[in-house]
């Protein structure tokens, strides 16, 4: 097969011929485009008013011609043209692909108009059209791959703005803010229930991003909120569902410190639900690994929301033992936290502390001589236990 004839200018001038004349068939061809594009798929008319569909595809099919026989210096309209296009159609929501094909079928309309156009005239109009077709193919391409670039960068740009969107309706929810239909504009946009049983998580943060579309763990779903300090995750629970579920969701997957909420009715009480979780993650010590709930917290929760009355129940209580050696301090201290986490079997405290059970009774008795209070008595045992909780969330 002998070397294909490169195209010359007489070429050009032939195909600015048959374009030109192709412009006059320009309303039929977009009629067929539509017909075709409708018979592929139902979501072009679903997306897009036929009217206006059928002027952008006259328009662009029009401007596509003239580019096919423009000078190669010529400003690229159809590349301009197919950007615009592209912004459009994702602003729209047409998906990517019938974006594409819608491309890549008035192209096949438009090459064969041009071949039946030639067809039965003189072969050398024929032979320059045919010398033209990868030239006409890849502007085409051009065209396609311009829209899908410019539809991509707007989805982007649509889907960060529709995320900040959504992150300042459910900030103002965890805020508490009150606003006419701010729940349920909430609710839209995350895809949740308006109203049902919800529970807030706040945990130590993790440095991960946020996550604003519900994500199924253990059959509960979460939202995630990412901030500074800390994550908040929203936990929507299906009817029946309560903390335990929450709990075995979290277990293995988040580290703590952090606390749970007790359940709330609906989004509009995001807010005060935030607020629990947050006191349930003000009683973990500093250096504690769990995510503990509020309700199995409370006594603690009463002491770490008023810090200045939990600074003098130390002084009260634990004033004269403070004023030991630090190594003391730790062993009586521990001895008590551990007694009490036996709940009051020196025994057991014993073998968790590897010493005799004796030496558990000596060392409650020190104590009890140093605070002025008996174990056995119900109210200096829950000062004593309060004073611990206050003691080792002070951080001494």
């Amino acid at each position: 097969m002998g070397a294909r004839r490169r195209r010359t200018g007489h070429d050009w001038k032939l195909l600015a011929e048959s374009c030109t004349a192709l412009l006059e068939r320009v309303p039929e061809l977009v009629d067929e485009h539509m017909r075709q594009l409708a018979e592929y798929s139902p979501l072009y008319e679903r997306f897009l008013p036929y009217d206006q569909q059928w002027r952008e595809a006259e328009e662009a099919m029009r401007i596509g011609i003239e580019t096919i026989s423009a000078p190669r210096d010529s400003p690229r309209r159809d590349l301009e043209y197919a950007e615009e296009a592209g912004r459009r159609r994702a602003q729209q929501g047409l998906p990517l692909e019938l974006l594409v094909h819608a491309y890549r079928s008035a192209g096949y309309l438009v090459w064969d108009a041009l071949m039946e156009g030639a067809a039965g005239r003189e072969p050398e109009r024929l032979a320059a059209l045919m010398r033209s077709a990868t030239m006409m193919w890849s502007a085409v391409d051009a065209q396609a791959a311009v829209a899908s670039e410019a539809y991509r960068a707007t989805e982007m740009e649509l889907r960060r703005r529709t995320d900040e969107q959504l992150q300042a309706l459910l900030d103002a929810l965890l805020e508490g803010q009150e606003a006419p239909g701010l729940a349920a504009r909430a609710a839209a946009g995350l895809d949740l229930p308006e109203r049902g049983p919800y529970a807030v998580v706040v945990l130590r943060s993790q440095r991960r991003e946020s996550v604003l579309r519900p994500v199924r763990g253990d059959g509960v779903r979460f939202v995630w909120r990412m901030r500074a300090d800390c994550e908040v995750g929203v936990v929507a629970l299906a009817d029946g569902q309560g903390l335990d579920e929450v709990e075995r969701a979290l277990g293995g997957r988040c580290s703590g410190p952090g606390g749970i909420s007790p359940v709330v009715a609906g989004l509009a009480e995001l807010g005060r639900a935030r607020r629990l979780a947050e006191l349930a993650f003000r009683t973990c010590p500093p250096d504690a690994t769990e995510v503990v709930r509020l309700d199995q917290r409370m006594p603690t929760a009463l002491v770490v929301s008023q810090p200045e009355l939990a600074g003098r129940l130390v002084s009260d209580v634990f004033g004269t033992l403070l004023e030991l050696e630090p190594g003391d301090q730790a062993v009586l201290l521990e001895t008590l936290d551990v007694w009490l986490s036996c709940e009051g079997s020196a025994g057991r405290a014993a073998g968790r502390l590897y010493c005799h059970r004796n030496t558990v009774f000596n060392r409650l008795r020190r104590l009890e001589q140093l605070t002025s209070r008996s174990l056995a008595r119900p109210r200096d045992l829950i000062e004593m236990t309060l004073a611990l909780d206050a003691y080792r969330l002070s951080g001494r």
